[in-house]
């Protein structure tokens, strides 16, 4: 009978002292995790100050005006799809409907006028400024 006391209370002992050690060791890797995002921040920063890709010019690259010349197929209240002549389809998202979306059709050729990146994968980053109807 004291045998199972002892065994118990030693149990129970272990058990608090491994709630009390796991739960310090989790304090620890936040620590370590918000240490390691500051230094990831601070060196992407610098990698882009040493590249010459500082926020400024990352702004006037996605300021430019661009141009993509393709079939338009699917058109929505939200977004539009073009594809070009290599069969590359592009999803253009917009707030307000662009100058020119109005007037054009599935089918039809057209010439979107944008600003910000384009990729078949990723989703649109920026603003169209125009879509015409080519002949």
């Amino acid at each position: 009978m004291m045998k199972k006391k002892v065994a118990a209370i030693v149990l129970g002992i272990m058990f608090c002292a491994g709630l009390t050690a796991g739960c310090g060791q989790k304090q620890t890797d936040q620590a370590n995790v918000e240490t390691t995002k500051q230094d990831n921040a601070e060196t992407t920063k610098q990698d882009n100050d040493v590249a010459g890709n500082s926020e400024e010019e990352k702004n006037e690259e996605t300021a430019q005006e661009n141009e993509v010349t393709g079939t338009i197929d699917d058109i929505k209240d939200f977004m539009f799809v073009v594809t070009d002549e290599n069969d590359t389809p592009y999803s253009f998202t917009f707030e307000e409907k662009p100058e020119g979306l109005e007037s054009v059709n599935n089918g039809d050729t057209v010439t979107v006028k944008y600003t910000g990146t384009i990729s078949e994968v990723d989703p649109f980053e920026g603003e169209v400024l125009s879509v015409e109807k080519t002949k």
